[in-house]
């Protein structure tokens, strides 16, 4: 069973992590809080759950809020065959979510470290530890604004080493590194 947004919250206090807490109208994608103006203090992000083209390796791919991924050289760059989303299913049964509540609090529910974290760098590498970084708790009506040394202090506590890396980007038809 998935864990609660009330069990995340009592992990937070036991590790003596405090954050921000916004409540929000649902916000499914990058581009509705966009579409709302919704500001707030922070990184914004894009979080995309991934598998391989055979189905055995899962993939958390935190980037900016904005940026197009170009699948296909990224899969070439991370030696992966043919990377592409993961279905519903998936996502359900390794984050424990569902679409549009996907973040890196979701690693909480993967128990078995079955999902690879990569943190693109342009996002993480040359912010510092007080970055705050936007994350849906379970839930898409609330963003709790994380800083990144927490955020490791997590990592660290669910026996996840994330990897950061340069994610291509496309635009248009376009890759740009």
């Amino acid at each position: 069973m998935p864990a609660s947004i009330c069990s995340l919250s009592a992990l937070l206090c036991e590790l003596n992590i405090d954050c921000e807490k916004i409540t929000h109208p649902p916000l499914a994608t990058a581009q509705s809080a966009d579409d709302i103006a919704l500001h707030r203090p922070g990184v914004r992000l894009k979080n995309l759950f991934l598998r391989d083209n055979y189905g055995r390796r899962h993939f958390l791919l935190i980037t900016a809020h904005d940026a197009l991924v170009d699948l296909k050289a990224l899969s070439k760059a991370q030696d992966v065959s043919r990377l592409g989303f993961a279905s519903d299913e998936r996502l359900a049964k390794y984050l424990g979510v569902r679409p549009g509540c996907v973040s890196m609090l979701a690693l909480m529910n993967d128990t078995n470290n079955d999902v690879e974290v990569w943190l693109d760098n342009s996002i993480w590498g040359d912010t510092d530890a007080h970055t705050l970084f936007h994350c849906h708790p379970f839930d898409n009506e609330q963003t709790w604004l994380m800083r990144k040394t927490d955020l490791h202090t997590l990592f660290a506590y669910w026996g996840h080493q994330p990897v950061i890396l340069e994610v291509a980007k496309r635009s248009g038809t376009t890759i740009k590194a």
